[in-house]
């Protein structure tokens, strides 16, 4: 028997966005959103738009872990395609790539010229400073809803210890994990029922 959707749930999945504004949105994303743009995105599609909920955009970066390439993409194709459809999905994708890589581009070519000049290398390592704190706040906000589930925090640890002290590729903690992960939750899940 299907579950009752709750109210946010429902309210997040039927708001239907313009091609226009997944187009405007993801362009912000991708121009505020040094070092990945996973926080704006974050903010831009659950917090003030309501596009989707906190679960679904969690869910949608889990799956975007094992798509190749970089996940804010697949996050703007996934949210894109989820509102409405192939052009949703085009119009995000557009929006978040059409800018930056022009101006990644400028900038990489900049870099390449310029690359023995101090400032320019302390800028750099003030940014990646800052877009690391960034992301370890994201992943930490959206380990908030799963912190009455003592399973779900031991593969986060996992996963973080198996990137950060054993200094394992993404793939592999991933791979390595996912199954483990899976058989807890269904049997936590069951353990509730």
């Amino acid at each position: 028997m299907p579950t009752p959707r709750t109210s946010t749930t429902i309210a997040a999945t039927e708001i239907r966005a313009s091609l226009g504004a997944l187009f405007l949105d993801y362009l912000k994303v991708s121009l505020l959103g040094f070092g990945g743009g996973i926080v704006w995105a974050h903010r831009i599609t659950v917090e003030q738009r309501r596009w989707v909920s906190e679960a679904e955009f969690a869910d949608i970066i889990s799956f975007c872990q094992f798509m190749p390439g970089p996940n804010i993409i697949g996050i703007a194709v996934c949210v894109g395609a989820k509102l409405r459809g192939l052009q949703g999905a085009i119009a995000a994708f557009c929006g978040f790539t059409i800018l930056p890589i022009a101006i990644g581009f400028w900038l990489g070519v900049v870099y390449l010229e310029h690359t023995q000049i101090p400032l320019l290398q302390n800028i750099l390592g003030g940014v990646s400073a800052a877009a690391s704190g960034l992301l370890i706040a994201t992943g930490l906000r959206l380990l908030m809803r799963h912190r009455t589930h003592p399973v779900a925090l031991l593969f986060a640890a996992l996963a973080f210890a198996g990137m950060v002290w054993a200094k394992l590729p993404l793939l592999v903690v991933l791979l390595g994990l996912a199954p483990f992960s899976i058989a807890g939750a269904a049997i936590t899940g069951a353990a509730r029922r």
